[in-house]
């Protein structure tokens, strides 16, 4: 045990499951009052069994509010509906495991010493199977003096910028049309000297993905961006087809299909150096941004409400690829439902994915993809002033596989 990296701190997920796990005795209770509010916290010996427990904590996890178990857990078979609990809200089940001396607890608790062996006896023996179980962010507490001392911080959301209000201009997907990209910064009135981009009155870009694929300088559109990124003009968010080329990067087999051929091809010449940076880069992008307080939302493919502000894998399919279940239309295409049709949030709604001939409003969300690789538009939504603005493609990059379907309400260009 003492070889185990020593904590500084403890950490948990704003919004996340947290469990406290350890044997009889080991202050799991006094380390939860130390650092949450009583409606946080859910102590298994006040209610009449673990149903009951999972459920009114379960009502916390719905209502976008942190919950923290208080119990033993310390069997796999008793963890396993916390992890599916975590996973029917999706959040992250957080443990911080409580792995004190026998003798310590022994000392100050009236469970018999042969209950207590046997609880701490299994909690080492599979403790470091917590991940395989689902857990993350596990952080094990080996002393009083520990559990006493150290501070418990609670970090947002990757995409949670909340702090942030704008003005945003959110772009549409990309898609390697570099020139097309540098036309519409330019009238949304950024300044592209010295080969970057930077708003003078401080706006920032918002990318919703799909920067790579089918048009002629994935690589241009990746270094513009990146650099903005970097230079705090931009945020983005992953699109499916980033999300591919990072696998592909990542050495795993993907089809390289609809222009990732030719974004590969780029990849390659410019080097490793360049390969390994395009990777980085996609794999710490959030999947969504929630910014203004909330009232703004930004996912490539959307994002329905009860999604909002949190992750896990199914939030991380819909964003990246909306609304699907495998099936495909005549054409080979996924079947995509309209969410937004069905949407009724609080916060409005900006993404891509699906091209439409103009932006698309529906009720409160906005698809700002129009195309432009298949020779229609980019597109941006300013915000907060709500308005649109859209430059032609200069050519058409790619074939469209079917028409661009026009919103309704006409083309709105």
């Amino acid at each position: 045990m003492s070889a185990e990296p020593a904590l500084t701190e403890l950490t948990v997920p704003a919004l996340s499951l947290v469990v406290l796990i350890g044997a009889h005795g080991a202050g799991k209770s006094t380390l939860a009052a130390r650092h949450f509010a009583p409606e946080e916290v859910f102590a298994q010996a006040d209610y009449p069994d673990v149903p009951s427990l999972l459920s009114a904590a379960g009502e916390r996890l719905a209502a976008g509010r942190l919950a923290v178990l208080d119990g033993l857990f310390v069997r796999p078979v008793d963890r396993v509906p916390v992890t599916a609990l975590a996973r029917a809200h999706d959040v992250k089940p957080v443990p911080v495991v409580l792995d004190l001396p026998r003798a310590v607890l022994e000392a100050r608790t009236a469970a018999p010493a042969d209950v207590v062996a046997a609880q701490v006896a299994e909690l080492r023996r599979t403790r470091r199977g917590l991940h395989a179980e689902g857990f993350r962010n596990e952080q094990v507490l080996f002393s009083d003096e520990q559990a006493g001392t150290l501070p418990l911080r609670r970090t947002p959301l990757r995409g949670d910028r909340r702090d942030l209000t704008g003005p945003f201009d959110v772009i549409g997907d990309v898609h390697g049309c570099l020139p097309e990209l540098r036309d519409l910064l330019r009238d949304l009135g950024y300044d592209l000297s010295g080969g970057g981009a930077r708003h003078p009155r401080g706006r920032t870009a918002v990318f919703v993905g799909d920067l790579v694929d089918r048009g002629p300088d994935s690589l241009g559109v990746l270094n513009l961006v990146m650099g903005m990124v970097a230079g705090g003009a931009a945020l983005c968010v992953p699109g499916n087809h980033d999300e591919k080329l990072c696998r592909a990067l990542a050495g795993k087999a993907v089809k390289a299909m609809h222009g990732l051929d030719v974004t590969l091809a780029q990849l390659e010449q410019a080097g490793p150096d360049v390969q390994a940076q395009v990777r980085t880069f996609i794999e710490t992008l959030p999947t969504q941004l929630v910014l203004d307080g909330g009232a703004l939302i930004v996912a490539h493919a959307g994002l329905p409400a009860h999604y909002h502000g949190r992750g896990g894998g199914r939030v991380r399919s819909f964003a990246l690829y909306g609304d699907v279940n495998g099936q495909r239309d005549e054409l080979g295409l996924p079947i995509r439902r309209d969410w937004a049709a069905d949407y009724h949030g609080a916060a409005l709604v900006v993404y891509g994915h699906t091209p439409h001939a103009a932006p698309r409003w529906k009720g409160h969300t906005v698809n700002v993809d129009t195309g432009c690789a298949f020779g229609g538009h980019l597109s941006a939504l300013r915000y907060p002033e709500r308005t649109t603005l859209s430059v032609p493609a200069r050519a058409v990059y790619a074939p469209p596989p079917r028409p661009l379907p026009v919103p309704e309400g006409g083309s709105g260009l």
